[in-house]
């Protein structure tokens, strides 16, 4: 059996963050730079929320607000769920599939450090598929 694989072998290291006051436009255009589905929002050093391409249409688009007025304190999803770096792969797995969350900001400590997603699990460690399963079925969605 091989070792354990931990978050921080399977995380990404290079994590964009904003701060609360950032204009959702700001937010939006830094997003796409990047060619990323979320961003951390920071106050100070610290992680206080993240915001995702989900956040952004339900929070701003849906409502008609203006994304040059609103901040990224007013659309992002707070508290924060976060996993330690030392976290094995399968905790962090399991912990998505419970908070129904595809993303979890990765710290060391109070720092944070990376970020892992939902895919780079199902890519980098196929074998945790199972247990992410719960976050890919349909739930009751129209479309």
């Amino acid at each position: 059996m091989a070792g354990i694989v931990l978050v921080r072998d399977v995380m990404s290291k290079d994590v964009r963050v904003v701060r609360p006051d950032t204009s959702v436009k700001e937010v939006v255009a830094t997003m796409n730079k990047f060619n990323i589905g979320s961003i951390i929002v920071v106050q100070g050093d610290r992680p206080v929320g993240i915001i995702t391409e989900r956040d952004i249409l339900r929070r701003q688009v849906e409502p008609c607000l203006a994304p040059e007025i609103l901040t990224a304190r007013q659309v992002m999803t707070s508290p924060l769920i976060t996993i330690s770096e030392t976290a094995s792969i399968e905790e962090a797995a399991k912990l998505m599939a419970k908070k129904k969350a595809k993303r979890l900001p990765v710290m060391n400590n109070d720092k944070l450090v990376g970020i892992i997603t939902f895919t780079d699990i199902v890519f980098k460690v196929p074998n945790m598929l199972t247990i992410l399963e719960e976050l890919v079925r349909p739930h009751h969605r129209k479309y």
